[in-house]
């Protein structure tokens, strides 16, 4: 009796193992647009593919806030990426998604706007973005998983270089030829070993002038871009940093720093993060801004002084932007926008994410609650504060978070405007000389087309004893380049079967380029590509041969020069 007890036993494990065991050729890890767009072109190349998103919403930040293309050249994207921005602008043919205005009330005050006649529509709703991106798999042939977390303790499980099974922390094993880390994090890159950088590196290490310490005012690159690297989003002259005007020995306000660093040395600090807010003027679906629990007032003394500090009218505090408001308001259809940081004191919560990259889940769930109250808080105050001026809280006020758009009943969103995580290092890492074509890959995959782009990193004191931000750095100038196949795949000797299109392997400053979600979807497609063709041969992901691979990519609509 007891060995047929034991047997069904021994038997109900297996079943049950089995059935928590699933075979795939391509395994994606992360339902951000790149992985959203790899998981399209594995189905779309007869591959059997799982999309694994460990939240319940996938499209990463494209449904997450960030409707304004960040992209500069919008003739560098093709294929999947390029057929995702015409299905938003057939959304918006269709008269019946427009609810809060008329087709004709919209006006595109985008950076990246739609020009008259184009195929492509370039900014969009949050809900729109997810609307496409389910609607372009459901025609697929892909199995969508939702809310499940690759086990960072032991979940990678490797075979002679190769990676044979990943697995959850709910236990279910997923089993692959090929994997892709398609995450903002680079979770999977990591825990299977490859090897990455997080934070700033010195100049002196690539031979760059764009990284590291950014603390000068302006900064000639090789080829005399100008880089308005401590100009732009800093605080007006003359705001003290001290808890006690004038006294240091009080000490300093929150989140600045005595001293910034030697300029163009290296840290481990990273650009800072935020929400890329959806709100709306509508009187019927704005949510009118709430103040958090845990409001604590200190928080937001550097933007009253900010104000205080000025010796002129509020437009004219900085000589860009002509602004009551210390944000980017960029309209979206229905009345709605896509909300970013601006000016000295804003959405950005510098200098509050520096151990989000390695951070573990609960912790990081933490990092991401900070910034939303954090931001909450700053809404409420530009709004409702006495010390904030009149005219601004006027304005202020008019604006709150969308009730149609997240599932929040707060209107805010899950996805943290990640900028920039771990970055892998490769046999091939993208450099600023790389934007500046000083040096060209000869293996595109793709192109990017932004500027050398990074956000504030930290805020300290200066000479004078005022407080100023540093890290910003926006150098433009220059024509797309060729992002290196090389810089997606890991050291053939760390791992032979992954490909990174997210965390790719470039410096702090070239990342700032990289770093858009058109891009994100051209490398994801660019990585499914590469992976179908690495097991069609059976060979590593390092060696398939590129001239089949650009082939490949050219027949499926990618761009690489």
């Amino acid at each position: 009796m007891r060995i047929t007890t034991c047997l069904i036993l021994v038997f109900l494990a297996v079943q049950i193992g089995t059935a928590q065991s699933k075979k795939y050729d391509i395994v994606v890890y992360g339902g951000t647009s790149a992985g959203v767009a790899a998981a399209i072109q594995a189905s779309r190349m007869g591959k059997s593919v799982v999309l694994i998103e460990p939240t319940n919403r996938v499209g990463g930040l494209t449904t997450g806030g960030l409707g304004q293309t960040d992209i500069g050249n919008k003739q560098a994207i093709g294929g999947i990426s390029r057929e995702f921005y015409e299905n938003i602008k057939k959304y918006y043919d269709d008269p019946k998604n427009w609810k809060w205005e008329n087709r004709s009330e919209y006006i595109d005050s985008g950076q990246t706007r739609t020009e008259k006649g184009e195929a492509s529509m370039w900014t969009f709703e949050p809900s729109a973005a997810l609307s496409v991106y389910l609607d372009m798999l459901s025609n697929e042939k892909v199995k969508l998983v939702y809310k499940e977390r690759l086990n960072r303790a032991s979940g990678v499980h490797k075979v002679g270089g190769k990676i044979q099974s990943i697995t959850m922390e709910s236990g279910k094993k997923f089993i692959g030829k090929v994997f892709l880390d398609a995450t903002y994090e680079g979770d999977l890159m990591a825990t299977a070993g490859v090897t990455y950088a997080v934070g700033r590196e010195s100049n002196e290490e690539y031979g760059e002038t764009l990284n590291g310490v950014q603390a000068n005012n302006i900064n000639l690159s090789l080829t005399k871009l100008v880089s308005k690297n401590a100009y732009n989003h800093n605080f007006i002259q003359g705001v003290d940093p001290y808890v006690v005007k004038g006294v240091p020995n009080s000490g300093l306000l929150p989140n600045v720093n005595e001293k910034p660093g030697l300029e163009g040395a290296g840290d481990d600090k990273i650009q800072a993060y935020c929400f890329r807010m959806c709100l709306t003027d509508h009187p019927e679906n704005r949510i009118p801004f709430a103040k958090p629990a845990n409001y604590d007032e200190i928080n937001y003394e550097l933007l009253f002084r900010n104000y205080e500090a000025r010796k002129g009218p509020i437009r004219e505090m900085y000589s860009y932007g002509n602004s009551l408001l210390p944000w980017i308001n960029s309209s979206m259809p229905n009345r709605k926008t896509d909300t970013n940081n601006k000016f000295g004191f804003s959405t950005d919560y510098i200098g509050k994410n520096y151990d989000y990259p390695d951070a573990s889940y609960a912790e990081r769930e933490k990092i991401i609650e900070d910034h939303r109250n954090y931001q909450m808080g700053l809404m409420w105050t530009l709004a409702n504060h006495p010390r904030i001026p009149k005219e601004v809280r006027d304005e202020a006020s008019r604006w709150g978070t969308s009730k149609d758009e997240f599932e929040r009943a707060d209107g805010w969103q899950q996805q943290l405007y990640v900028r920039e995580a771990r970055r892998m290092i490769s046999d091939y890492v993208m450099t600023q000389h790389n934007c500046e074509a000083l040096t060209v890959a000869e293996d595109a995959i793709g192109l990017a087309a932004y500027g050398m782009d990074s956000h504030n990193v930290q805020r300290y004191v200066d000479a004078n004893g005022y407080v100023q931000n540093e890290g910003n750095v926006e150098a433009h100038g220059f024509k797309p380049y060729p992002i290196s196949y090389k810089s997606l795949v890991p050291k053939k000797e760390e791992c032979e079967n992954l490909i990174v299109p997210v965390c790719v392997s470039a410096t702090h400053i070239a990342f700032g380029s990289i770093r858009m979600e058109p891009v994100f979807m051209v490398l994801g497609q660019s990585a499914a590509i590469a992976a179908a063709l690495a097991i069609d041969t059976d060979t590593s992901v390092q060696d398939i041969s590129y001239e089949s691979l650009k082939a490949a990519l050219l027949k499926d609509g990618q761009r690489l020069k």
